[in-house]
C-alpha cells in the first residue's frame, strides 16, 4: 500500500504547485505585462472613475442613448453572474412576444416610429451581455438620440461613425458600434 500511496501524494502535490501555483502565477504575469488592459477587464474610465467594461453591455434607457441588445440574464440586465442566453428557440412563443415587446419600446421611442427595425435590436446575443449593436442598429436610433440632446442627426451619426469598429483585422468579424463608447463620447461632447 505504501508504494502506491507514496507516489501518488507526491504527483498530487506537485500537480498542485504547479497548477494551482506556478501556471496561474505565469500567466498572470504575462497577462498583467503585455495585455494590461485586457487582463484587468477592459475597464472603461471617465474622470478617474470607472463607468464600466467595453466587454459588458450596459443597460441604457434614456431616449438620449443609445440602446444596446435585449440581455437574457438573470434578474436585471446584463448581469455577469448570470451570463448566458434565452435558449428560446426561432419558434418558441416566449422569443417572439420579447420581440414584440422590444420593438414597440422601440418605436415608441422613435419620432414616428418609422423603418424596419434591425434584428440585433430586437434579440439576445448567445450570452446576453453583448456590448455591441450593429451600424443599423445605432443608425435606426440616431434621429431620437438626436433629438433628445438638442443635436443634429449629422453631428450624431458622426459620432457613431467614430465610434464604429471595422472587423477584427479587416477580416473577421462585422463592423459595430460599442454601446457604451458611443454613449460616453455624445456624453464628452454635451458636456
Amino acid at each position: 500500500m505504501k508504494t502506491l500511496l507514496r507516489p501518488a501524494v507526491s504527483l498530487f502535490i506537485l500537480l498542485s504547485l504547479i497548477l494551482g501555483g506556478l501556471y496561474p502565477a505565469l500567466v498572470t504575469g504575462l497577462g498583467q505585462t503585455f495585455f494590461p488592459q485586457q487582463a484587468n477587464g477592459s475597464l472603461v474610465e471617465r474622470k478617474g472613475v470607472v463607468v464600466g467594461s467595453s466587454l459588458i453591455g450596459q443597460n441604457f434607457t434614456g431616449a438620449n442613448y443609445f440602446w444596446g441588445r435585449i440581455s437574457a440574464s438573470g434578474t436585471f440586465p446584463y448581469n455577469g453572474m448570470a451570463s448566458g442566453g434565452s435558449n428560446f428557440g426561432p419558434l418558441n412563443p416566449a422569443l417572439a412576444d420579447a420581440a414584440k415587446a422590444r420593438a414597440e419600446e422601440l418605436r415608441a421611442g422613435q419620432a414616428g416610429g418609422k423603418g424596419e427595425i434591425p434584428l440585433d435590436l430586437l434579440t439576445a446575443s448567445g450570452s446576453g451581455l453583448d456590448p455591441h449593436i450593429s451600424p443599423a442598429g445605432a443608425e435606426y436610433q440616431v434621429e431620437r438620440v438626436a433629438q433628445a440632446r438638442g443635436m443634429t442627426v449629422e453631428q450624431v451619426r458622426a459620432i457613431v461613425l467614430s465610434q464604429t469598429e471595422a472587423p477584427q483585422w479587416g477580416l473577421f468579424g462585422e463592423p459595430r458600434v460599442n454601446v457604451l463608447g458611443v454613449n460616453l463620447a455624445l456624453d464628452g461632447v454635451a458636456k
